[in-house]
């Protein structure tokens, strides 16, 4: 399997390259104009990003804002995280305190489409009807009881339902499309029994749970996804993917994928079990290639505990991974089916690049953005020829409390490719080799 290490003998040519360049060039062009208030929130956040201690202190705000009892206290408790314990005026906190919460309130709903999935489902109808896919994501993490994963999978089979049911009425899709309803699953939210160290309890609690999840998927012609969290419940979620999807039952079908993140030092090693595992089943296995989401705490964590550090230290680092796995699991077709997962303009315009070389073309090959962050880029994607799909979170906004704020983590970050575009003009830039 390609390293990261030869890249320089696998991109000889400049051929590559100078499609790379062409593809981003009919990406950017084909992107549609922002929003008057969209465009208001993007440079807030670049404000936000430019300042450690209001990034520092909006994140611990958006943690805290759901259990405030007023809005005097929100902004209250703002003030104090952002000034180190200065409290402000009554009048001046709950002035604040509305903001704060009007600010949290904008904020969820740019990420968090709607509160279920009968709710979200006009928002997935409209970007059915624009050509473009939707994976649904039913926000919740890290039962801690029995009963709340039997609520978590219950609620799973409920939205696969709705999904099934609308999907029927939209229609087939286009020859050569995965089916319209799609489903993604957190096996953490399956089982309470996840331990780094024991992963096969996790599994055999889980098992039975996402076999109902996929009976139900096949009943109704949907494909279900299996999420990768953070890197403690990485073995439980490989050893799930790797027994249940391979089982008599299902290795026919429904249609089913995991996920592969690009950060981790060993995701080479990763790639290769799922590669294994796409040949131990008889339908396609989709694998979602995303940069990954937990970059510091991993890294935090590996550091307390004085491990070696699991990622790589730098986004070029990763960047590079990304392209590598990228050809990988291109060439891999059509045993797997590749979801490219990223905002990156680069990434994008590389794996077009990539695959109009090949004998396949850009046949087994998507790309998925976020809500909230990815819309504009999501229609580029489908102008262009390519398939896209946008990955819709569903849920309160207490449950989905650790999802906002990755995404806010994310698109505030000093490296996101949204910031970047913020700051420079530069086409040429955004799209050099990393």
């Amino acid at each position: 399997m390609e390293t990261v290490g030869s890249q320089d003998r696998v991109e000889a040519s400049g051929d590559l390259e100078a499609t790379v360049l062409q593809r981003g060039r009919e990406l950017v062009a084909a992107e549609p104009r922002r929003s008057p208030l969209r465009a208001l929130d993007d440079a807030v956040t670049r404000r936000i990003s430019s300042r450690p201690a209001m990034r520092s202190a909006f994140y611990r705000m958006v943690d805290v804002a759901p259990v405030c009892s007023s809005p005097r206290e929100l902004g209250a408790h703002f003030v104090a995280y952002l000034r180190g314990g200065r409290p402000p005026g009554p009048l001046g906190a709950s002035a604040l305190g509305l903001a704060l919460a009007l600010a949290n309130r904008i904020a969820g709903r740019r990420f968090i489409v709607a509160s279920s999935p009968d709710r979200a489902m006009p928002y997935v109808r409209g970007l059915w009807d624009r050509g473009i896919g939707a994976t649904l994501d039913l926000l919740g993490e890290a039962v801690v009881r029995a009963g709340e994963a039997d609520d978590y999978a219950g609620r799973c089979i409920d939205a696969l339902g709705v999904l099934g049911r609308e999907a029927a009425a939209a229609g087939a899709p286009p020859d050569g499309d995965p089916p319209r309803a799609d489903l993604s699953v957190k096996p953490s939210a399956l089982t309470a029994e996840i331990r780094p160290w024991a992963p096969w309890s996790a599994t055999e609690d889980a098992a039975m749970r996402l076999r109902a999840i996929l009976r139900r998927a096949q009943v109704v012609g949907a494909h279900v996804h299996i999420d990768m969290e953070s890197l403690d419940s990485r073995e439980a979620t490989l050893a799930l993917a790797g027994s249940v999807l391979a089982e008599e039952e299902f290795r026919a079908g429904p249609s089913a994928g995991v996920v592969l993140q690009a950060y981790l030092r060993d995701a080479t090693e990763i790639a290769e079990q799922m590669l294994d595992l796409a040949d131990r089943r008889e339908a396609p296995l989709s694998i979602r290639l995303v940069k990954g989401a937990y970059w510091d705490h991993e890294r935090i964590e590996s550091t307390e505990h004085g491990w070696p550090e699991p990622v790589f230290a730098t986004r070029r680092a990763t960047d590079r991974n990304f392209e590598a796995l990228t050809r990988t699991l291109l060439d891999a077709r059509p045993r797997i089916r590749l979801a490219i997962g990223s905002h990156n303009i680069r990434s994008i315009a590389h794996a077009l690049a990539y695959a109009d070389g090949t004998a396949a073309g850009r046949d087994g090959l998507e790309f998925q953005v976020l809500r909230g962050l990815g819309d504009e880029l999501a229609v580029a994607i489908h102008g262009c020829g390519a398939r896209a799909r946008v990955y819709t979170p569903v849920g309160d906004l207490i449950a989905g409390m650790a999802y906002l704020v990755r995404r806010l983590l994310e698109n505030t970050s000093n490296d996101s490719f949204l910031v970047t575009r913020g700051r420079t003009a530069d086409l040429e830039t955004l799209l050099e080799r990393p």
